[in-house]
């Protein structure tokens, strides 16, 4: 036994963030579809990891909601979890003290409305996968 306190080291994380639009846009279309949907469902359950402690929420598994329940609801469930995610991440850097990057506003201005200009929605996955790119950095580094 030492006569030192053991040292217990804040929970960190090692989480991606290397997420970038253009990786999404072009290994989606290589991939039909697969690689945007398996970013997406990761950064959810990044999400779900790295905000969970402290807002006691849980996004439903993004395979599950586009598989299933998105086309029985006919996407009403798919933009609901959009919404909420946005939420989140908008809430979890603010209470990291970081200037939030993504709101549910900007879901709802860019990827919806933005396709009347055709590049609202890219406009806003860069946004969203920038902002899970700050949470998961600032996460692997302060825990």
């Amino acid at each position: 036994m030492s006569q030192y306190p053991a040292v217990v080291a804040p929970p960190r994380g090692n989480f991606d963030t290397n997420r970038s639009l253009v990786k999404f846009i072009l290994l989606g279309l290589l991939t039909l579809g697969i690689y945007a949907l398996w970013v997406t469902a990761r950064a959810g359950e990044d999400l779900n990891s790295v905000a969970g402690r402290w807002d006691n929420k849980r996004s439903m598994n993004y395979w599950l909601l586009a598989l299933l329940v998105g086309p029985i609801t006919l996407g009403i469930a798919q933009m609901v979890w959009w919404h909420k995610t946005s939420g989140r991440i908008r809430n979890e850097l603010r209470r990291r003290g970081l200037q939030p990057t993504v709101t549910p506003a900007d879901f709802w201005l860019w990827g919806t409305l933005g396709i009347l200009i055709v590049i609202g929605p890219y406009v806003f996955m860069h946004r969203w996968l920038k902002a899970m790119n700050q949470l998961c950095a600032d996460y692997n580094f302060r825990g």
